[in-house]
């Protein structure tokens, strides 16, 4: 199971082979997660930045991924080995602590949990939190040195064939193209249909597997449908991606560069309600 709830992280706080990390981030306030974390995390808990650690600074879209030999010194900058069980979290229900948990799942790292309902469930279980920073010894993790598996770019977008299902996750206004708060234009890719990622939850936890499967099934996504997903910049998808895990679905691909890399090109833009 991909998630880990806040009362069995309890139970592991203080576990040396846990490595809980925080990844707080807001659009439109970069800066904000740090801060955050810095004004109370849970214990132990380092900070990975979405930009600076999940992030790389090649390809398309304003989140591209790191190589993997970048992202193995990052692991290894927060002291995750192959041996250490990560317990991601963040206060947007998984949003951004989902990218974590899909970069290292999809380099083969299975212990990798998202807390369900985040920091909120933390401190309503009575969880405490602190300003402390761990104190971490430098090394390389020894896990991400593979390509990326589960990814689609934008080449693949256009080319898919009619049994692929292209799934954008987010909000439907921008699905519509009515807002845009921050890519080149608003609108969505013809022909993908709109699964937004908060459907996902129920006062910030996720819903049970059988009403995520039921919801990806009216969509007309089942086990036999080959889907790709993707959101503004390839990190809230990992949300939906996360979704199908639990419900047990076949992991979609992740067209990495998304809506930020479409809309930068002069590709065709659909609006509306219908893909």
């Amino acid at each position: 199971m991909a998630l880990i709830t806040a009362e069995e992280l309890t139970r592991r706080l203080g576990d040396p082979d846990v490595r809980i990390v925080d990844c707080r981030w807001y659009l439109g306030n970069p800066e904000g997660g740090r801060a955050a974390y810095l004004a109370g995390h849970i214990p132990t808990a380092v900070h990975a930045d979405l930009d600076s650690d999940l992030s790389g600074i090649e390809g398309g879209g304003r989140h591209p991924l790191p190589s993997p030999e970048v992202f193995d010194r990052t692991l290894g900058k927060f002291g995750i080995n192959s041996g250490t069980t990560v317990v991601a979290y963040d206060d947007l229900g998984g949003a951004v602590a989902a990218r974590l948990w899909w970069m290292l799942t999809d380099q083969g790292h299975a212990t990798t949990y998202v807390v369900d309902g985040g920091l909120d469930a933390w401190t309503s279980a009575g969880g405490t939190t602190t300003v402390a920073v761990p104190e971490l010894s430098v090394g390389n993790a020894g896990i991400a040195l593979q390509p990326w598996r589960h990814v689609a770019s934008i080449g693949d977008i256009d080319t898919k064939d009619a049994h692929e299902v292209l799934v954008d996750v987010r909000s439907p206004d921008r699905y519509r193209g009515e807002s845009e708060p921050v890519d080149k234009r608003a609108g969505h890719i013809p022909g993908a249909i709109n699964l937004p990622l908060a459907d996902n939850l129920k006062n910030s936890r996720f819903r049970s597997a059988q009403a995520i499967e039921s919801r990806f099934s009216d969509a007309g996504v089942s086990s036999d449908t080959d889907v790709v997903v993707h959101c503004g910049s390839g990190v809230t998808a990992c949300h939906v991606i996360l979704a199908a895990e639990i419900a047990g679905l076949p992991r979609p691909r992740l067209y990495v560069g998304s809506w930020s890399e479409w809309s930068s090109t002069e590709r065709p833009i659909s609006t509306g309600s219908h893909p």
